[in-house]
């Protein structure tokens, strides 16, 4: 039993809820009245609610974000049914802005907007001694973070064993690019350095190895910065990773000294770029320099280990297809091992709504808010793009065609338009984005290499198998069989060969 239930329901198990463990962690003389029950967006909202109402709570916090924003209304309003004396507050970035025309906010007793570390403790008292808040929706002033515990001992040895990590030594976003929520988000702020690391130092006596830093500036304070780089390399250890996003222009020398010692393997980079279009990044007020930008890639590629993971994002205003390719085009040059091409979403509160009438902007009303079409990009050209962002992360982005990717566009002069061509022809086949088995995706590759880019079957089906055996599989297609230098089958071939019929008749 609880008289404070804070749940949430998370994209997938391995996710764990961070803002909750914030709120928990907070609630002071409140904390031993309080639980925290977490789900994911596969279970029913109906079997979620009888969950959370076992507890017999007065008391519902309920963590709204993109993914899981059609499920939490529903549950809200199964919760509110079911019983309307327990009392749901609303929070999260969904319901944080443009709140007063969303039906789970009307149906919910009140919402806090903003970073309610601070102010949820004080509306559970209220509401815990009889007198609830007079406004429906209530809005947090930004806390001090010197103020703000850390909920890093909420993490238990389950999260430990099988969730991701989050952690962050900072708040806030120094950019004003218009299609992100950070952007609301200034100043930056920084928890106090030496009380982070305390606490990034018990996670580690505990065992974890995997880090993800949710700063959305990492290298934005340079003091910061090489503190934490100095923290891990001091404890550095096999199976350490951490992942850190960072400003793309933004490398100095002193961070570049620490990046270097660092093994493969260890450090992985998100580097939001979304443009190489200047014109487009003014439009949506997004700064970068692309000369400096271009040289920090140079040298996490050819000094460091760092795995980079490059960020671009299709339909922003003003971007054309072609414009669009010939950024892929240019990042592709600076080799990031992995290139997340996102689909530009309508996030609530965001500015980019000042563009929709002059480019035409057209988003889909339900979540994640995709843009559907522009007035630059029709519907039918964004559907293709969206089926080339899966197919880049099928192919390209998974690390199981490693060899094979580049074969698409050898001898073409745009990569992109190259991919794009491979996206349409196995859309046309299959019908599908999603479903596609790692055989059949290879088996479509053979086909496509050596009739539509007219590659030898003996060297296609060289390359694929090398992939193959990376991706951790021993058995040899039976389409690449015929290309193949001839070598025992191995048990699992033999297992799947069809035996003779014997004869019916023995012999004279």
């Amino acid at each position: 039993m609880a008289d404070i239930v804070l749940a949430t329901l998370n994209a997938k198990f391995i996710h764990a809820a961070f803002g909750l463990r914030y709120l928990l962690a907070n609630l002071g003389d409140l904390r031993e009245r309080a639980c925290l029950l977490e789900f994911d967006i596969s279970q029913r909202p109906v079997e979620i609610a009888e969950v959370i109402l076992a507890h017999n709570p007065k008391i519902i916090g309920l963590g709204v974000y993109i993914w899981n924003a059609e499920l939490s209304n529903e549950l809200v309003t199964l919760l509110k049914r079911i019983r309307p004396d327990v009392c749901v507050i609303l929070g999260g970035p969904e319901v944080s802005y443009e709140s007063a025309e969303q039906l789970m906010v009307q149906t919910a007793d009140h919402t806090i907007t903003g970073e309610a570390d601070r102010v949820f403790p004080d509306v559970c008292r209220q509401i815990l001694n009889g007198t609830r808040p007079t406004q429906k929706v209530i809005h947090s002033p930004v806390p001090d973070l010197s103020e703000v515990r850390m909920p890093y001992d909420l993490y238990d040895d389950r999260d430990v064993a099988h969730r991701i990590i989050y952690v962050e030594a900072s708040r806030g976003c120094v950019f004003t690019c218009e299609f992100c929520l950070s952007s609301l988000d200034i100043p930056v702020r920084q928890f106090p350095t030496d009380l982070f690391l305390q606490e990034m130092d018990r996670l580690y006596q505990r065992g974890v190895q995997h880090f993800k830093f949710v700063d959305r500036t990492f290298n934005l304070n340079l003091n910061t910065s090489k503190a934490i780089l100095d923290f891990f390399w001091a404890r550095l250890r096999p199976g350490l990773f951490l992942h850190f996003e960072m400003v793309p222009d933004r490398l100095p020398e002193a961070l570049r000294e620490r990046i270097r010692r660092f093994p493969p393997g260890v450090l992985q980079f998100e580097v939001g770029i979304q443009s190489f279009n200047d014109e487009v990044s003014a439009t949506i007020k997004r700064r970068q320099n692309l000369d400096r930008l271009t040289d920090n890639f140079k040298f996490l590629r050819e000094e460091t280990g760092v795995h980079i993971h490059a960020d671009l994002i299709v339909g922003l205003p003003g971007e054309t297809l072609e414009s669009f390719a010939a950024g892929f085009n240019r990042l592709l040059t600076l080799h990031p091992q992995e290139i997340q091409v996102g689909i530009l979403k309508r996030l609530r509160g965001t500015p980019i709504i000042r563009h929709d009438a002059e480019w035409a902007m057209v988003y889909n009303s339900h979540p994640p808010y995709e843009i559907l079409q522009n007035r630059l990009i029709d519907f039918p050209t964004m559907q293709r793009l969206r089926r080339f962002s899966r197919f880049w992360d099928l192919v390209a982005n998974s690390g199981n065609f490693v060899e094979t990717t580049p074969l698409l566009w050898r001898d073409q002069a745009s990569p992109f338009d190259a991919f794009l061509r491979w996206s349409d022809w196995v859309y046309e086949r299959t019908g599908r984005r999603h479903g596609i088995a790692l055989s059949d995706l290879a088996e479509r590759l053979f086909e496509y290499l050596t009739t539509a880019c007219h590659h030898t079957p003996e060297e296609t089906a060289l390359v694929l198998w090398r992939d193959y055996q990376k991706a951790g599989r021993s058995d040899r297609p039976p389409f690449l069989r015929p290309y193949l230098p001839e070598v025992q089958p191995s048990r699992r071939e033999k297992s799947r060969t069809p035996l003779k019929r014997q004869s019916r008749h023995l012999p004279a």
